[in-house]
């Protein structure tokens, strides 16, 4: 089984969401949410592919693979003896232009979140 480390900026988003979380939905429930989302992003210790390859979906020449949970893409890099988070985005959220410039959102996704 492979270590699963997250970013120093991962670990503020996720500081973040878990005040926005806490805020509109209390404690319970926001331990529910995070627990779930950390269950699945700790999973790639075990199952590393179990996201999805950005250089094969997007035919982009990358070593990142994302994992979409609880309304969220945590983007990662494989390594060796680790997965390692490096990124996190809210699902309305364009991590492909914040990533490498390039629009991964359909005019579907744009119409229907306004933006």
């Amino acid at each position: 089984m492979k270590k699963v480390e997250y970013s120093q900026l991962v670990k503020r988003k996720l500081l973040k969401l878990k005040k926005e979380l806490t805020g509109e939905y209390g404690e319970e429930k926001t331990k529910e949410i995070l627990t779930a989302m950390a269950d699945h992003v700790d999973g790639l210790g075990l199952h590393e592919e179990s996201g999805v390859s950005i250089s094969r979906m997007y035919d982009i020449d990358t070593d990142y693979w994302y994992l979409f949970t609880n309304h969220n893409y945590f983007i990662y890099r494989i390594e060796t003896k680790k997965v390692i988070i490096v990124q996190m985005f809210n699902e309305r959220e364009d991590f492909m232009m914040k990533l490498f410039g390039i629009s991964g959102r359909t005019q579907e996704s744009i119409d229907y979140w306004g933006e």
